[in-house]
């Protein structure tokens, strides 16, 4: 599952489900579509686990394949049952991973009150030591709308026991080809860089990355004709 940020001189790929069609075999997206230009490296000390629902992967407007591209400590996994929690623990193959260094895991979700009325037990506190060392933690993100990440929680024992990390006062998102239900909605790549910045108190670090995803978002709306495109960085 792991690759790292590369450009998009990497060969095109046949796409099996749409025979003469080809793919960037950096990013995965059809070529004319291709995120690669968009494609920001960002240093950071916390890991990234990103769990991807599988009707994510292919969606024109998701922002994690970015994300994953732009963050050299990442990895991008695709299901929606998380039943083992080994995965959660797993080493990373990326730069800068410690062979063998435990992670602390936090989850980037809301504690939501209605969850659990549904069975899912209430998260337990976020150590304090643990955010006095940044690059012990690992952070893990659901990339989903907001009905399917919570699906992915409920299905996923080992995450529901896992601390969260929730996002409080948010900046206003710039996701907008897609529709939040909340005003305080992000988008998976815009919540992980404030959590992130959060973690590791260097918010200027991931401004780049913000304003490559917001050239992105106009590339798609150009696209769709509701704005010019800008393409580039």
């Amino acid at each position: 599952m792991q690759s790292s940020a590369g450009s998009s001189d990497a060969p095109p790929v046949q796409d099996a489900s749409r025979p003469g069609r080809s793919r960037c075999a950096t990013c995965g997206r059809p070529q004319p579509a291709c995120l690669c230009a968009w494609i920001t490296p960002v240093a950071h000390e916390v890991e990234v686990l990103i769990l991807q629902h599988p009707l994510e992967v292919h969606h024109p407007k998701g922002s994690a394949r970015l994300l994953h591209l732009s963050l050299p400590r990442s990895r991008l996994v695709t299901g929606e049952v998380f039943a083992d929690a080994a995965l959660l623990g797993a080493p990373f193959e990326a730069p800068g991973a410690v062979a063998n260094a435990p992670r602390h895991n936090l989850l980037l979700y809301p504690d939501m009150p209605q969850d659990h009325a549904l069975g899912v037990p209430a998260p337990p506190a976020v150590p304090t030591r643990w955010l006095r060392e940044p690059a012990r933690l690992r952070l893990i993100v659901l990339d989903g709308t907001w009905r399917k990440s919570r699906k992915m929680l409920y299905l996923s024992p080992p995450l529901q026991a896992l601390p969260r990390l929730s996002l409080q006062d948010p900046a206003a998102s710039s996701y907008r080809i897609r529709k939040a239900h909340r005003p305080d909605q992000l988008s998976t790549l815009e919540a992980t860089c404030a959590a992130l910045a959060r973690l590791e108190g260097g918010a200027d670090r991931f401004q780049p990355l913000l304003a490559a995803f917001d050239g992105f978002v106009r590339q798609q709306m150009g696209w769709s004709g509701q704005v010019p495109s800008r393409p580039g960085r």
